[in-house]
C-alpha cells in the first residue's frame, strides 16, 4: 500500500487581511516539525491569496515550499458573466496549489449543490489545482442513520464527472456539519467509520485511487485532539477550523500528523 502523507490544512474561512497573512506565514514557518514527514496547507480569502503565495514562496527560496496554499472556494467556468466569481485558471495564474470546494458554510450560505460541485472538480483539476472535496452529513442525517446515504450521493456526484486515472489528484475532507464550529468532535471510532466508507466509495472506481486519495477530518479539530484522531486508519490529516487562525495551534496540529505518520497508524 503507497504511503498516503497527511496533510494539515488550515481554513481561515473569512479572517485576515494580506498583512495579517504575511504575519502569519511568517509566524508559522519556524514552528513547524522538522522532516517531511506532513503537508502543511492554509486556506485563504481571495483578497490575501497573493500576499500569501508571495510569503511563501519568499520563504522557500529556490526550494519546495513549505506551505501549500489554497482558495476556499472557485465557480466552475472559465469565464463569463459570473459577478463576484474566481476561475480555476485565475487561481492558478496567481500561484494557488488547491481549492477548498463544497465546504459545508458554501453550502448552507451559498447554495452550493452537488451537482455543482460536479463541474468544478473536474475544472480545478484541469487547471491544475489540487481539489479538496468537502462531503459531511447534518446532525438530523446522523441521527436517523442516513449518514452513508447522504455521504455516497456527495462522493459520488462530485467525482462523477472524474477519470478514474484522475482520482489519485482529488482530497477529500469529511466535515461531519453537527461538527463544524460547534464544539462538538465525532468520536474516533465515527470519524474511523464514515472515511473508511468514503475510501470505499473511491475504491468502487478504482482500487488504486482508493489506496492513494487523502481524506481529512473536519469538525472542530484542536491541539488537544489531534493526535488520537489522525492516529485512526484511514485519517490521511486534518481540514482545520478556528484553531488554525493561530500558528501554534496550526503548527500543533501539524506535529501531531507528523508524528502518528512516524509511528504507523492504528
Amino acid at each position: 500500500m503507497p504511503e498516503r502523507r497527511p496533510l494539515v490544512a488550515g481554513n481561515w474561512k473569512m479572517h485576515k487581511s494580506a498583512a495579517q497573512a504575511r504575519t502569519y506565514v511568517e509566524e508559522l514557518l519556524p514552528l513547524l516539525p522538522d522532516g517531511d514527514r506532513a503537508d502543511v496547507g492554509v486556506c485563504v480569502p481571495f483578497t490575501a491569496l497573493a500576499a500569501t503565495v508571495e510569503a511563501v514562496g519568499t520563504a522557500a527560496g529556490s526550494g519546495p515550499r513549505p506551505v501549500s496554499v489554497a482558495a476556499q472556494t472557485m465557480h466552475q467556468a472559465p469565464e463569463g458573466a459570473f459577478t463576484g466569481e474566481i476561475s480555476a485558471a485565475m487561481l492558478s495564474e496567481l500561484g494557488v496549489d488547491s481549492v477548498v470546494l463544497g465546504h459545508s458554510e458554501r453550502r448552507r450560505y451559498n447554495a452550493e449543490t452537488d451537482r455543482a460541485l460536479r463541474e468544478k472538480v473536474p475544472a480545478a483539476l484541469a487547471a491544475e489545482l489540487t481539489p479538496i472535496l468537502c462531503v459531511g452529513e447534518s446532525e438530523e442525517e446522523r441521527d436517523s442513520g442516513d449518514t452513508q446515504r447522504r455521504l455516497r450521493n456527495q462522493v459520488q456526484e462530485g467525482l462523477e464527472d472524474v477519470a478514474d486515472g484522475d482520482l489519485r489528484g482529488v482530497v477529500i475532507a469529511y466535515e461531519p456539519v453537527w461538527a463544524i464550529g460547534t464544539g462538538r468532535v465525532a468520536t474516533t471510532k465515527q470519524a474511523q467509520e464514515a472515511i473508511a466508507f468514503i475510501r470505499a466509495l473511491v475504491g468502487d472506481r478504482s482500487s488504486d485511487a482508493a489506496r492513494a486519495v487523502r481524506i481529512l477530518y473536519g469538525g472542530s479539530v484542536s491541539p488537544d485532539n489531534a493526535e488520537e484522531l489522525l492516529g485512526q486508519a484511514d485519517l490521511d490529516g486534518a481540514l482545520v477550523g478556528g484553531a488554525s487562525l493561530d500558528p501554534e495551534s496550526l503548527a500543533a496540529i501539524a506535529g501531531a500528523a507528523a508524528k502518528t505518520a512516524s509511528r504507523g497508524r492504528r
